[in-house]
């Protein structure tokens, strides 16, 4: 089974901290064992796993990538203008997974599962899917 977790993204540039929605997935299929994958269809926002802990990391990270990719290139030749977005969400990638064991994820003490939208504000979607065994 296929679960969409759906979302209103706020700003052009911001992480949302979706793991609480996928433990949430997890504890509803009742997997113990397994796989679970977090995927983005969108070409201009993806899925990363960093620092939950302090949300300083989040604004550092796009910080950064706004650094690298800013916004306004006058080389740029995409006409929506929003070739940076499709960079950032090329670096960061379309998906994620995680382990599953003994029906909890193995993220790390400080790791949370995060969407990043690049292109926003949008109503954007998700989707996880577990691989039991």
């Amino acid at each position: 089974m296929i679960h969409e977790i759906r979302l209103q993204t706020k700003s052009r540039d911001e992480m949302l901290d979706i793991t609480a929605q996928v433990e949430g997935i997890l504890v509803q299929e009742n997997v113990q064992d397994g796989l679970i994958v977090v995927y983005s269809p969108h070409t201009t926002a993806g899925i990363t796993i960093n620092e939950n802990a302090d949300p300083d990391v989040q604004k550092d990270i796009l910080r950064r990538l706004e650094e690298i990719y800013p916004r306004d290139n006058a080389n740029d030749r995409h006409i929506e203008g929003n070739s940076a977005a499709h960079l950032k969400a090329s670096t960061v990638g379309a998906s994620q997974s995680v382990i599953i064991h003994e029906g909890t994820l193995l993220l790390g003490r400080w790791q949370g599962i995060y969407f990043c939208e690049f292109d926003g504000p949008r109503m954007r979607s998700c989707f996880v899917k577990i691989i039991s065994g």
